[in-house]
């Protein structure tokens, strides 16, 4: 019983991390496709008016596409852990027998003996035989499965959290010092995020901050040079 505890806190938990780890990468989408457009029109005009609209229209586009986008794949996600259940059920169901020799089998490869795996499946099947094969086979938990609502509006508010940083600097800062102030403002979002990102993903946070970093600089060089170079011969 206290195995299953922790392996459904577990299930919780890691849900939890796997949230806040998208979020955080939703608005370091945010911040690096809207600093791109920015810089594109930047690249071919000074008109603050022109540049407030392209990366308001940005942030909204972006933010509704990360929203749909998550919605979707979640959606997809949920219908197949729905799916895995409902076999599951049926498999307890025609074959009970068959299905707790497999998780007793579970518990062996993991070096437990055959003798203990078997009163350990027993046991846990007893109390609720569904939960006990999802949690161990699946990692499933019934009570527990994503959300896609949830997961596109936290989609939605991050996009649009991290885009508002590269917008709202580029705004509110004079023509003359416009790119100096929109990039440091990029720059340390992208160290925010990357640390972050590296943080819950368990990876070095120097590296992942180095690569958001060069990869969102590099972005935005190349907009700002295709908007100073198409805008120029435009005009």
């Amino acid at each position: 019983m206290e195995q299953k505890i922790k392996g459904a806190f577990q299930l919780s938990k890691n849900n939890k991390i796997n949230g806040l780890r998208a979020a955080v990468l939703g608005a370091n989408d945010g911040i690096v496709s809207t600093a791109g457009l920015i810089f594109g029109v930047a690249g071919a005009t000074n008109n603050r008016a022109a540049i407030f609209t392209a990366g308001l229209a940005g942030l909204i586009a972006g933010a509704i596409s990360m929203a749909v986008g998550e919605y979707v794949s979640v959606s997809t996600q949920r219908d197949t852990e729905r799916a895995f259940i409902e076999r599951e059920k049926q498999l307890l169901k025609d074959e009970p027998e068959d299905q707790l020799g497999h998780l007793a089998e579970f518990y062996e490869a993991k070096g437990v003996s055959h003798k203990t795996a078997l009163q350990f499946a027993r046991e846990l099947t007893a109390k609720d035989p569904i939960r006990a094969h999802l949690e161990a086979e699946l990692q499933l938990d019934e009570d527990d499965l994503t959300n896609p609502l949830t997961a596109a509006i936290s989609s939605f508010f991050s996009f649009t959290m991290g885009a508002l940083i590269p917008l709202l600097a580029a705004v509110l800062s004079s023509n003359a010092l416009r790119i100096e102030i929109t990039l440091v403002a990029v720059i340390v979002g992208l160290v925010v995020t990357g640390f972050y990102s590296a943080k819950f993903g368990g990876a070095d946070k120097k590296t992942a901050i180095r690569r958001v970093i060069i990869g969102g600089i590099a972005g935005m060089a190349v907009t700002y040079a295709i908007g100073h170079v198409f805008g120029t011969a435009v005009n």
